[in-house]
This record gives C-alpha cells, structure tokens and sequence, in this order.
C-alpha cells in the first residue's frame, strides 16, 4: 500500500463529500486506502460515506472521542507505508499525492512532509510556524498580538516564503504526511491531547528524533480553514487551546514553563469568556 489517508469527521458532511471526491477523482492509479473516523456526528456523515463511498474505510464512533483519539483509530488500522493526516474541509488537487510521495521518495530523512495550502479564492494560506516559546504564547494568551501583530511575527513566520521548499519546524496538521517509520518510533498522536498543538507535538517528537520536517510548494490542496472548529463556541474552542498549550509546554519545556504561563491562561480565558458574553468581535481572531 502507497499511502493512507486518514480523516476525522465531524458534522462536515457535505464538505467531507467533496473531500473524497477529490481523493478519487485524483488518485492517479496510486495504491491507496482511504479511512474515514466520524466522531459521532449528527449530520448524517456517516450514513453519506457508507453509501456514497463504499470504498472507504469508515469507523463510525458513538461518542466524540477528540480529533487526536480518531487520528490515532485511522493510523492503527492504516496499511501504508505513508500516512497522510487530512482535515474533512480539504480539496485534493491534480497531482497532489504523486508529486509528494515521488518527493518523500526522494528525501528518505524527511519524515513528515506538509504542502501548500490554498485557500478558496486560491490565495496563500499560512501554514508554516515556528515551534512556541513562552513569550510569543504569553503574547497570544493575553491577546496582545491583537493590536502589536509583529511581537508574534517570528512565531507565525510571517515573513516565511511559501514559493521555497524549507525544512521547518512544524507544518499544518490540515495536510501533514507521515513515513510510517517515524510512527514506528516515535508512536502516535499524543493521545492527552483533544486538539491542537497535537500536530506541533508530533512535529516537535520527530524532530528530536532525528527526522526532518520539510515545507514542499511540489504539491497543493484547497482548505476551507477551520471548518469543524467553527461549530464550537468560542469560548469551547479557547479551552481547547489553552489546555493543549498548557500539556505542550509542561511536556516539552517542564514544570516551570506551565508554572509561568498558567496564570496567563486563567485570564486568557477569562478574556474569552468576556467576548462570548458580550459578543465582543475581533478579539478573539488569532489563535
């Protein structure tokens, strides 16, 4: 098998339809597995992939286990020998997977790989960012960068030229493809973490052990940015954020690091709640 893909689903039914039509209508006579893990959605997503797309794998859970959970279900039944991470609310282009693998092919060191992502309009979208460190994220907790955008400028790479291909230090968990010889030793998706940072997590695992993380322009897809997140309430989606940040750091970076941010992250997420209750917009925009 060339590649497993691998999509966690929920309530995207219709723009998860459009995702497997692209997978297969630009397959290219790629040996290739598709698995769908729906998380409990009630759109009827599940039922449209079983009828719809017969030929996909499809794990239907009766309970919303967390993007990272339905993540590591697909890789534990995948067969690939790459394993391509893809959001619902993606659109595979011509060419797509034969220029990337026929890449990773190439670049047996590069153990995770991540392509450009366009947005609807087909204009660049930022997919590239340099790992945290606590004063970008003590930035962005208190929403400081709201107002000052270039205090968080290293961290969001800003000035990051998507047109060149780059070893990186993480890529958008939206298209991320993994050698499956990297899952082999550094294991899965951390499953303490619900979403976010899992991709900056696994990335940052990789890296330490020796595998490079490249950005390649070789390939593209369309991403209808945040299409799942954007069923939560903001203030749901914010303490996601904040609980992730907090198990990253106090993970990779140790105690102190948790022990200087949590404070940050008790206003941060009073500042959100503040936005939901009050419907105060803009704040809130950069996460």
């Amino acid at each position: 098998m060339d590649l497993s893909i691998i999509i966690v689903s929920w309530n995207t039914r219709e723009l998860l339809r459009k995702c497997l039509a692209s997978i297969f209508a630009n397959a290219e006579n790629l040996n290739l597995e598709v698995i769908v893990v729906d998380n409990n959605s009630a759109d009827a997503s599940s039922q449209m992939v079983a009828q719809d797309f017969p030929q996909v794998s499809l794990i239907s859970n009766t309970t919303n286990a967390g993007y990272v959970a339905g993540n590591n279900q697909g890789i534990a039944l995948s067969t690939g020998e790459f394993i391509l991470l893809l959001n619902p609310d993606t659109e595979i282009l011509p060419q797509t997977f034969s220029s990337i693998l026929n890449f990773m092919s190439q670049r047996p060191k590069v153990g995770i790989a991540g392509c450009r992502l366009l947005n609807a309009d087909k204009t660049q979208q930022l997919s590239v960012r340099r790992f945290p460190h606590l004063l970008d994220q003590l930035i962005i907790l208190t929403k400081v960068h709201n107002f000052f955008p270039s205090l968080v400028k290293r961290y969001l790479w800003l000035d990051f030229n998507y047109d060149q291909e780059q070893e990186v230090d993480q890529v958008m968990g939206a298209f991320m493809l993994v050698r499956r010889a990297v899952i082999n030793q550094i294991g899965d998706l951390d499953k303490n973490i619900w979403s976010w940072f899992e991709d900056v997590d696994f990335c940052y695992r990789a890296k330490a052990a020796g595998w490079q993380v490249v950005y390649t322009p070789i390939s593209q897809i369309i991403h209808h940015k945040g299409q799942s997140f954007a069923q939560k309430l903001p203030f749901d989606k914010h303490v996601n954020f904040v609980n992730s940040l907090l198990y990253y750091f106090k993970k990779n970076y140790g105690t102190l690091a948790y022990l200087i941010l949590l404070p940050f992250a008790f206003l941060s997420l009073l500042l959100a709640y503040g936005v939901q209750l009050f419907g105060i917009k803009k704040i809130n925009k950069q996460l």
